[in-house]
């Protein structure tokens, strides 16, 4: 294994999985940290956790695990994936779990850069960027587990560290490779050990990657990954011997828990035309919906039958406020996962989910270990196989066109 690569979540993890694929490294994704070695012709390995929102502690001791099995699997690199809008708190988790993976790693000049262009997230001036909006003007400032109330990514990520934050401008890095270095170098000398790295346009995190050849962490989104699978090839360490893809035919359904403006636009474009379910918190938090019900309910139906949570940020806070957040999100995952679970038992063999928490739930619920990463549906969102009869598309909320549960569905069955 050359590249090893921990995500915080399963969206994301599969999001970097499709850039490495189309990148030309052979691939895998694991569910948690795997018990025992990767297959020999593994060329890059994401161990995907669920640790975007649990406590910071958790957070860090998980992926330390999953550092520690890479590190067995003889890797030559090591990536920290995270989400491209930077998705954390005040306290955490991405800042304590960057410095623990560089402490393990005695690594300096550890480049932190979300940016992924293609879907709209460019990091300017250490600012980040939604399309044209700041990240607090996005709709990331609504977002129920972890509200970006603050652009500034390297303000946000000082709240979260013990050590101060670097920064690598945007007319450094369109001076190439060595210029990043040496600003790299700069920032260590000046106490650095994180350094936030500007990237507006996919050449930019093409520089970065190449940057940070023999460095032995960064992190990022995706996006930081893209001109990583030429650095290996560079050093002639790919096979270049690429797998193949096939579809999977049968039934369908999509689950969605995200409250993100894309998918309650995606979700008001498929209802139009599909039939549609929604489950209040409320009557999940009485127990007035079940699993049972819900899987029932969409294998009786034709077209792709849709279930979704994705409420409006107002109605989502107010139930937060009448059962409490963490309880609330809780009783909503275990929906989910009970519900796939159920709908696969019943015969559905594609499975599309959207939002970050509810397609961690779901893999967590299907009880799956490794997943085969496919081509992509939309920017950041690959097909996956997870067994002989089973295909998964696993959406981040912000992510996808208006109508990607069409496509997804379309795509997953190969046509």
């Amino acid at each position: 294994m050359l590249l090893g690569c921990i995500g915080d979540d399963f969206t994301g993890s599969s999001d970097l999985g499709n850039t490495l694929t189309k990148g030309g490294m052979r691939c895998a994704q694991y569910v948690g940290v795997p018990k025992g070695p990767a297959a020999s012709d593994v060329e890059a390995g994401i161990v995907a956790l669920k640790s975007r929102s649990i406590p910071v502690a958790d957070a860090v001791s998980l992926s330390l695990e999953a550092l520690d099995w890479l590190r067995d699997q003889g890797c030559h690199q090591f990536l920290f994936k995270y989400c491209s809008t930077f998705d954390s708190t005040a306290e955490g988790n991405i800042g304590p779990v960057a410095e623990a993976l560089a402490d393990a790693l005695a690594a300096e000049k550890v480049i932190v850069c979300p940016a992924f262009p293609a879907t709209g997230r460019s990091v300017f001036q250490g600012h980040l960027f939604v399309g044209d909006r700041l990240l607090n003007e996005s709709g990331m400032e609504n977002h129920p587990l972890t509200p970006m109330t603050d652009p500034d990514i390297r303000r946000w990520l000082g709240h979260q560290i013990d050590g101060t934050v670097g920064h690598v401008p945007s007319a450094i890095v369109a001076g190439g490779p060595e210029a990043v270095r040496e600003a790299l170098q700069r920032a260590q000398d000046s106490g650095n050990r994180l350094i936030v790295a500007d990237a507006i346009h996919d050449s930019d995190l093409v520089t970065l990657g190449q940057a940070a050849d023999g460095l032995p962490l960064l992190t990022g989104g995706s996006g930081i990954a893209i001109g990583l699978p030429d650095v290996f090839r560079n050093k002639r360490l790919l096979s270049e011997s690429g797998g193949t893809w096939a579809g999977q035919t049968g039934p369908v359904a999509v689950l969605s828990g995200s409250c993100s403006k894309a998918t309650r636009a995606q979700i008001a474009r498929h209802q139009a035309s599909n039939p549609s379910r929604e489950v209040a918190a409320d009557d999940v938090m009485s127990g007035a919906a079940t699993a049972q019900d819900l899987a029932d309910w969409a294998l009786s139906k034709s077209g792709i039958p849709l279930v979704y949570t994705s409420a409006d940020p107002s109605e989502v806070r107010a139930a937060q406020d009448r059962h409490g957040s963490e309880a609330t999100a809780t009783a909503i995952e275990a929906l989910f996962a009970e519900t796939a679970r159920l709908l696969v038992q019943g015969g559905t063999t594609r499975l599309i989910t959207a939002g970050g928490e509810t397609s961690g739930a779901v893999v967590e619920g299907l009880s799956l270990d490794r997943l085969e990463i496919g081509p992509e549906i939309d920017p950041g969102v690959p097909v996956m196989r997870a067994g002989p009869d089973l295909v998964l598309a696993l959406k981040s909320g912000n992510f996808g066109g208006p109508d990607f549960f069409a496509k997804a569905a379309a795509t997953l069955e190969g046509t």
